[in-house]
């Protein structure tokens, strides 16, 4: 356990750092290539937040595996295996809009036990280690007591091949979105589900999602005291994230 608080304590500093730096240079234009989908930038921050992030683990821990969204899966012998999203809401950090983040992960025998989740634009930093509650900039979170659907505030977020497919979330979203308190969408998956363990969000589900996406906010979820799903499926992770008292209610309804 200490050493994951130490492990904590390190990768805050690197979220840090790097958040920073995120935000100096949102300030000038910015060289961008298109990525698989046309709605998916690849910005020089998204390398460069990789690539220092690694450079850090690499330093302190050689041996350790790494999995990152840009550069796929860097060997090592260790139980220990770090997974970073170095900008999770690439359109919005392209666009201006502060709904961007740093997402590491940190799993150990394959299990997640540390998370850090650092948004650099609106300066909140999301902390968990496992079996020791969730933080947001030094305060101790919890997930929202609210037990009915009509009184619910929701998020959830749609796959990049939405215009391609019919399993785009948009049938779930006909379905929960009529029932619910209110419905938002940030475009980032690890902050919806900050925002869950936070009480700013009572849940949060989107499918055809990556492991670096949301790593460290399941686990935030989880020790705020949500209740967490997540499965494999064929295209992706299906993610639900929920205050305990909906959990049941808004699983059944989407039934994934």
């Amino acid at each position: 356990m200490q050493e994951w608080k130490g492990m904590l304590k390190l990768a805050k500093g690197w979220a840090f750092e790097a958040g920073k730096e995120q935000v100096r240079r949102a300030q000038k234009p910015m060289e961008m290539s298109s990525k698989s989908a046309a709605i998916d930038l690849v910005t020089e921050m998204d390398v460069w937040t990789e690539s220092f992030l690694t450079k850090q683990i690499r330093s302190y821990y050689p041996d350790h595996l790494m999995k990152t969204e840009e550069s796929g899966a860097y060997e090592g012998d260790s139980p220990y295996e770090w997974v970073i999203d170095p900008i999770d809401g690439t359109v919005n950090y392209a666009r201006g809009i502060p709904f961007y983040c740093i997402s590491i992960g940190l799993r150990y025998k394959g299990e997640t036990v540390v998370g850090v989740v650092y948004a650099p634009k609106l300066d909140e930093m999301f902390e968990v280690v496992k079996g020791e509650g969730a933080w947001l900039n030094g305060t101790h979170i919890h997930t929202s007591e609210t037990k009915r659907l009509d009184e619910a505030v929701v998020g959830s977020g749609f796959p990049y091949d939405k215009g391609t497919t019919e399993d785009n979330n948009l049938p779930h979203v006909q379905q929960v979105v009529p029932r619910l308190g209110g419905f938002r969408r940030t475009g980032s998956a690890a902050l919806d589900l900050c925002y869950v363990a936070c009480g700013r969000l009572d849940a949060s589900w989107e499918i055809k999602l990556h492991d670096w996406d949301v790593e460290a906010g399941l686990l935030l979820a989880a020790e705020a005291g949500g209740r967490t799903k997540v499965s494999e499926e064929e295209k992706g992770l299906y993610a639900l994230a929920a205050a305990p008292g909906i959990y049941a209610e808004l699983d059944a309804l989407i039934k994934r």
